[in-house]
């Protein structure tokens, strides 16, 4: 399908369903993702407590696991959360933050994907890799430069994606300088964004918030909704650095502008600035 048409079906899809979204988040950034989850159609639940997790996740339409703090009790909600969406047949995103990073953060990482189904996996480059082959070099939670996806490696990044893919039944998200966007027999090139939004913590983990919101509202087209989602994400970046250009402003602006650009944002204005390929 054209990715306009499905931009336009995605975004139709979050108005009508205005799915609300249970996330378990990273601590850093758990105000961000309940308010970028605002900006783009859906409501947040930020719950994190084991005895009301599942009767939380069961009020909402999809759940989003961010790994960036491993407490036990959080392991043990993101499983009886996790478990609970899957039994009811919400879409379950994972963003393992630092995987590959320490021991006790890539067994917890695994035994979240041990027991729950995924819909969509997004990370770094570094991230991905270390979950696909069980090694990988990451920088802290950053990828690390040698991993980055470029022309040259592009071909053997969507093989790895698509063969993740197929592993674990979910949509990979690769995020970067070039995103990638796969299931196991197609995948999307998308080179939206800006370098500022690395300069704001917690951008990942918005973007992952991001697609639980999109991903809910269109169950039935993950890969789609997934690669609109982070189109328009990277869309966004860019509107919020001409608007600091415009308005001498800094990285705190930054943020402003792209929570502001995430709200406007829709599928007439991601068709003057999507740079998406599929393949």
């Amino acid at each position: 399908m054209d990715f306009n048409k499905t931009a336009e079906i995605v975004y139709g899809n979050i108005e009508k369903v205005k799915p609300v979204i249970h996330n378990i988040s990273n601590i850093v950034a758990v105000n961000d993702c309940a308010n970028v989850t605002l900006a783009c159609g859906g409501s947040p639940i930020m719950s994190d407590y084991p005895q009301e997790v599942e009767d939380i996740t069961s009020l909402c339409n999809g759940f989003v696991i961010n790994m960036g703090h491993i407490y036990d009790y959080l392991v043990e909600s993101m499983i009886l959360a996790g478990k609970r969406s899957n039994l009811l047949g919400h879409p379950v995103i994972l963003d393992p933050v630092g995987a590959g990073a320490a021991k006790a953060r890539n067994a917890a990482i695994f035994k979240v994907l041990d027991n729950v189904k995924f819909s969509v996996i997004r990370g770094n480059i570094s991230e991905i890799k270390f979950l696909a082959t069980g090694s990988g070099s990451a920088k802290g939670v950053d990828a690390d430069e040698k991993d980055l996806v470029t022309d040259e490696n592009i071909e053997s990044v969507i093989a790895l994606a698509k063969k993740l893919s197929k592993k674990t039944g979910a949509v990979i998200a690769i995020s970067g300088e070039t995103d990638i966007i796969a299931d196991d027999k197609q995948a999307y090139i998308i080179k939206n964004g800006h370098a500022e939004m690395a300069k704001i913590t917690g951008t990942g983990c918005m973007l992952s918030s991001v697609l639980g919101v999109f991903c809910a509202a269109n169950p039935e087209n993950i890969l789609g909704a997934s690669a609109v989602a982070v189109s328009a994400y990277g869309y966004a970046g860019e509107l919020a650095y001409k608007k600091i250009l415009q308005t001498d402003g800094g990285t705190g602006s930054f943020r402003m502008y792209l929570m502001d650009y995430v709200s406007k944002m829709n599928a007439k204005l991601l068709e003057e600035g999507a740079k998406v390929e599929s393949r």
